[in-house]
């Protein structure tokens, strides 16, 4: 038996994820974003967040810096060209209906 369109629900890809935080650290700047920002912002638990941002890390992707009691995070080089070819294949994808 099928769901009615009211008890579906539409969960982001890991991918969907890894984009919406790097697209939070990219709006961030050189300055960088705290966590509790990120996991706000993307719509994440704190310690989600954290998880997915080690992976980015180890990656290469982003930088963690501790300033005060703030935890950091910005994005790299290489970063920042990983989020510029998401987002043509985010909108390539999109104009082929392709879930992304």
């Amino acid at each position: 038996m099928l769901a009615s369109n009211s008890s579906l629900k539409q969960y982001r890809s890991e991918m969907g994820v890894i984009a919406e935080i790097l697209g939070v650290i990219m709006e961030g700047g050189m300055k960088g974003v705290i966590a509790s920002g990120i996991s706000r912002r993307a719509n994440l638990s704190y310690y989600a967040m954290i998880e997915k941002c080690q992976k980015l890390i180890r990656a290469g992707l982003i930088q963690s810096m501790i300033t005060g009691r703030n935890r950091l995070f910005r994005m790299t080089e290489k970063g920042v060209w990983f989020f510029r070819e998401l987002e043509k294949f985010q909108e390539m994808a999109t104009q082929m209906n392709i879930r992304h």
